[in-house]
């Protein structure tokens, strides 16, 4: 079988369920698979700033279905697994990738090594530094502006657009998993309904981490479908110029 062929019964085969099978455990080893999947998802800069709390003991995933108002797919999954967003991590996650090229230095360093000690060194930080005092956010909006004065130019933002993109790159790694979870012949449930403050507060968060979503895992049923997939026309969504 094709590639191509198999990705789509992937995609056909992954659907929203959410009643799992009580009697059908999750093996761990999917789990982690999964997540080392989710790993290698693309992200901004690599910079990875994300993290994956995954939730198996019988009695904290009780706490977790509370936190998850009681959703049917949280009080009967398998396992649970909670992306997060962790743009405090910045600065251990750039001097990780500048780590990573002065190790691979000998002798005078190539331009793509200057480059990247260049981008992770002083663009990472200008993108990513807290500031209290506006200092870099009148930076940030003096670069934007005259960058882009006469050519397309990179708009910086501040705390705002780090959330999004922090965010951004936490789902697509929910999404690797949860293609990995069907590949593997299970069944999975991205939540958006839960307690995020309290939920936060039970995982022991920082204070810039947030929870971008809970993920529930098991064996899918029939029950747990609520109806077929229906999408609005291709030609609504998709404009080809």
């Amino acid at each position: 079988m094709q590639l191509q062929e198999q990705f789509q019964q992937i995609i056909d085969f992954r659907r929203s369920n959410r009643k799992f099978n009580p009697d059908v455990a999750v093996p761990a080893e999917v789990i982690e698979r999964s997540l080392q999947r989710a790993i290698l998802s693309p992200n901004s800069s690599n910079m990875q700033l994300w993290s994956f709390h995954w939730v198996s003991s019988n009695t904290e995933k009780q706490k977790l279905a509370a936190l998850c108002l009681g959703q049917s797919a949280a009080r009967t999954a398998q396992e649970l697994v909670v992306f997060v967003t962790r743009p405090d991590k910045w600065r251990e996650r750039k001097n990780w990738h500048l780590d990573q090229v002065n190790q691979e230095i000998v002798g005078e360093p190539t331009k793509a090594q200057k480059m990247m000690q260049q981008y992770y060194g002083k663009v990472m930080p200008l993108l990513y530094a807290n500031d209290p005092l506006r200092i870099l956010a009148a930076l940030r909006l003096s670069v934007s502006f005259f960058g882009g004065l006469f050519k397309p130019f990179y708009r910086t933002g501040g705390a705002s657009a780090v959330r999004v993109v922090t965010h951004k790159s936490c789902a697509l790694a929910a999404q690797t998993f949860m293609l990995s979870i069907a590949a593997e012949g299970f069944h999975s449930c991205p939540l958006e309904g839960f307690d995020a403050k309290r939920l936060k507060k039970h995982l022991k968060l920082p204070r810039r981490a947030e929870i971008n979503m809970v993920v529930a895992v098991g064996l899918g049923t029939e029950p747990g479908i609520w109806g077929k997939r229906v999408r609005v026309p291709y030609e609504e969504v998709v404009f080809k110029s």
